[in-house]
This record gives C-alpha cells, structure tokens and sequence, in this order.
C-alpha cells in the first residue's frame, strides 16, 4: 500500500477538513446574527456572502494548481491537507523542493517513497507555516509601526522594493526551468526542453490575459490570469510530452 495515501491519512484528512468548514460555518452565522442585530437588510447580507463566494474561485484555482503541482511527489493528501489550512505554490513548492533535496531526493519531480523523507518533507512544508500565526499577533502592531515609520514619504521606494522581492521569487522559478539540475538517470526532473516549454507557456498566457485586462477592460478576469497560466503550462507540459518525440521532449542539458 502506497503510505501517502494510506486509511490514516483519509482519517486526518476528513478531520482536518471538517474542522476548516465548521470554523467557516460558525463564523458565518455569527457574523449573520450581528448583522441582523445591528440592521444590516438580508439582501446586503445575502450580496456579501455572494461576493465573498466569488472572490474565492480564482484563489481555489491557484490551491488547485499547487495540489496538482505537489501531487506526483507527495500524493494528494498531503498538499490538500496543507492547502486546508494555509500555504500558497510560492512556499508550498519551494519548501517541498528544499525539504526533498536535502533529503537528496531529485526535489518534487519524482515521487517520494521514503516514509522518512516524506515525514521530514511534511514537518518543514508545516513548521514553516506556524511561525507567521505565532509572532503576528504577538509583534504585528510593533511591525506595521515600524514600516510605517520606515516607509512614511517613501512610496515609490516601498513599491519599488516590494515589486523586487516578488520579482526575485519568481526569478527562482524561472532559474530552475532554465538551469535546474535533476538526476542523471531520472527523465524530466532537469532543466530541459520540456521545462522551457512549459515556462514559456505560462509567461504567453499570462501576457495574453493581461493585455485582455488592460486593452479589453475585462477587470473581472485579473484574479484569473495566474491559476489559468498554471493551468494552461500544466496542460502544456502533459501535451508536450506526447506529441514530442521522446528525444527531444525530455532532452535535459541539466539532467
């Protein structure tokens, strides 16, 4: 029996879960109840809950992808249990991958058959996650004071930083398609056709849905443009791989 998805792990998985939609549910009627009691109409309410519904459809694209994403290494428990709770494909893949190579494993391109390895892959995808909900309430207010103070007159900067850190991220998963190392005897976890092909699948889809935002005024599709270009580089990458000859398709220069 394959352990990443062994009856224990349904068992915590189904608990996880239950526990995430009634902690919403309660939430939800009592927010509903205060509402009421303060006369807010039903119909506001009912636009509220609406909206709010919508708005979670692009974010559960990108959880998808990233479920997807981690699946082939971790099975599907382990990256929807996380995704339960809190995570995002920036840390979820990257941590994972770090876990996995320090483990000397080929990261998440192959599939983890280790229960040692993949338990240390579980504890740093989760131990990570916790510090944020620890120090935030504790130091938030010292924090925001701080940038405040620290970004007061300083705008421009403070975009200008803010939007070289995420380029720098993002830079890292460009860099692993390009001149990412894999084993020399594992097809498709290197750097290689295939790689590029999906990286620049992604990049042209994410481009063409952008110009559609800003050229055709489709506001309402931006959450869309990032889980759609994942998606689509997925597709992309199972296409690629069938309709290109195998010698060419999983050709790596850094295999």
């Amino acid at each position: 029996m394959d352990f990443r998805q062994a009856p224990f792990m349904y068992v915590l998985g189904a608990a996880m879960a239950v526990f995430v939609v009634a902690q919403s549910l309660f939430f939800l009627l009592k927010a509903w109840s205060r509402g009421r009691q303060i006369g807010v109409p039903v119909s506001t309410l009912r636009g509220t809950v609406t909206s709010s519904v919508l708005f979670t459809i692009a974010p559960s694209m990108a959880i998808a992808a990233t479920v997807l994403a981690l699946s082939n290494s971790l099975g599907l428990l382990l990256p929807w249990m996380r995704m339960n709770f809190i995570g995002s494909i920036t840390y979820e893949v990257t941590a994972a991958t770090a876990a996995a190579n320090s483990m000397g494993l080929p990261g998440i391109s192959a599939p983890v058959t280790d229960p040692a390895a993949f338990s240390a892959i579980a504890w740093i995808m989760t131990i990570g996650s916790i510090f944020p909900l620890i120090l935030l309430p504790i130091f938030l207010k010292k924090i925001q004071a701080k940038i405040g103070k620290a970004t007061s007159g300083k705008e421009k900067w403070t975009d200008l930083m803010s939007a070289a850190a995420f380029i720098g991220l993002i830079a890292a998963f460009v860099a692993r398609a390009l001149a990412g190392s894999g084993e020399a005897d594992t097809a498709g976890d290197g750097a290689g056709v295939l790689s590029v092909l999906t990286l620049v699948t992604a990049i042209a889809v994410m481009l063409l849905l952008e110009l559609l935002v800003v050229k055709k005024g489709w506001k309402w599709a931006e959450p869309f443009t990032m889980p759609v270009s994942m998606f689509a580089a997925m597709g992309a990458a199972m296409l690629f791989a069938q309709i290109l000859p195998e010698q060419i398709a999983f050709l790596e220069w850094r295999g």
